[in-house]
């Protein structure tokens, strides 16, 4: 049995999920803790956030984040090649940074807006 504390709303239900039992979840309060429950426990997956460099912008990095959750084991490999980018501003909110991140099926997108100095 697997004890969690579900992430999908802010009440924070506490999960138990029995592993030899099919991954039953017991403790949510919605649907989506069973899921997420499951979820946890068989494929974890997360959203990215973090910041890239940006040069000629009016700050020196933009956040950023993937714009769905990706594999649990792939979070280091998208970090490590975040590194490496450098965005050159303007930027804005929306633009895609990288397609396909790591080969994740996520795209790593700017969240905040950026003017040119």
């Amino acid at each position: 049995m697997k004890e969690l504390i579900c992430i999908t709303c802010p009440r924070g239900c506490h999960l138990k999920v029995d592993e030899e039992n099919d991954y039953k979840v017991t403790g949510n309060s919605c649907p989506r803790g069973a899921i997420y429950g499951k979820k946890e426990c068989t494929h974890p997956t997360r959203v990215i956030t973090s910041s890239v460099k940006i040069v000629g912008g009016t700050q020196a990095r933009v956040s950023v984040k993937t714009n769905h959750d990706v594999p649990k084991e792939l979070m280091f490999d998208i970090m490590k090649e975040m590194n490496n980018v450098e965005m050159k501003a303007p930027v804005h909110r929306g633009d895609v940074v990288e397609a396909n991140i790591c080969g994740s099926g996520a795209d790593l997108v700017i969240t905040k807006d950026v003017a040119q100095a």
